[in-house]
C-alpha cells in the first residue's frame, strides 16, 4: 500500500504482551514488505503465555519471541533512529519513543489499546480479555496499513 512505511517498531510496558502482539500480526499482514520490530521500555519479563495462546488461535507465532528492552537494542547493534515510525501502546512507551524522536525524523504515533494482563478470573476470562487486546491492535493494523 502506497504510503506506508518501510520500518515499524511497536513498544510497550515490558515487550511481552502488546507489542509482540502488534510485531506478530504486522509480519503475518504485510510479511517482509515492512521491517517490523517490537520493544518495551523494560525487559523485565518474558513473553506472556496468554498472548501467545491468542496469537496461535488466528496463526501468528509467538512462542519464539524474545522480549527485549531499546536499551538492549541499542546495545545489540539496532540503530532505533532508523525506524519510520514507532507506534506506542502504553503511555510508558509513548514517552520513551517521543524522546528518540526528539534528536531523529520518526514519526510517533500512540495507539491507546487495553492491558490485558491482570484481568479476568479464570482461564477463559483472561483469554477473553488477551483476544480482545489482539483484536483492538488488529483494527488498528488494517485501518493504519490497510
Amino acid at each position: 500500500m502506497a504510503g506506508n512505511p518501510q520500518s515499524v517498531l511497536f513498544c510497550c510496558d515490558h515487550n511481552a504482551v502488546r507489542s509482540p502482539m502488534a510485531e506478530g500480526l504486522m509480519k503475518k499482514m504485510h510479511g517482509q514488505s515492512i521491517y517490523v520490530q517490537s520493544a518495551g521500555v523494560k525487559n523485565d519479563i518474558e513473553i506472556d503465555g496468554f498472548a501467545v495462546a491468542v496469537c496461535a488461535e488466528i496463526g501468528v507465532e509467538l512462542s519464539r519471541h524474545r522480549s527485549r528492552s531499546f536499551e538492549e537494542m541499542k546495545q545489540w547493534g539496532d540503530d532505533l533512529e532508523q525506524f519510520d515510525l514507532i507506534v506506542a501502546l502504553s503511555p510508558a512507551s509513548q514517552r520513551m519513543a517521543l524522546e528518540l524522536a526528539r534528536h531523529a525524523h520518526i514519526d510517533v504515533e500512540y495507539w491507546p489499546i487495553m492491558d490485558p494482563t491482570g484481568l479476568g478470573k479464570g482461564r477463559d476470562q483472561k483469554l477473553a480479555s488477551y483476544r480482545l487486546s489482539r483484536d483492538q491492535i488488529r483494527e488498528r493494523l488494517k485501518g493504519r496499513f490497510g
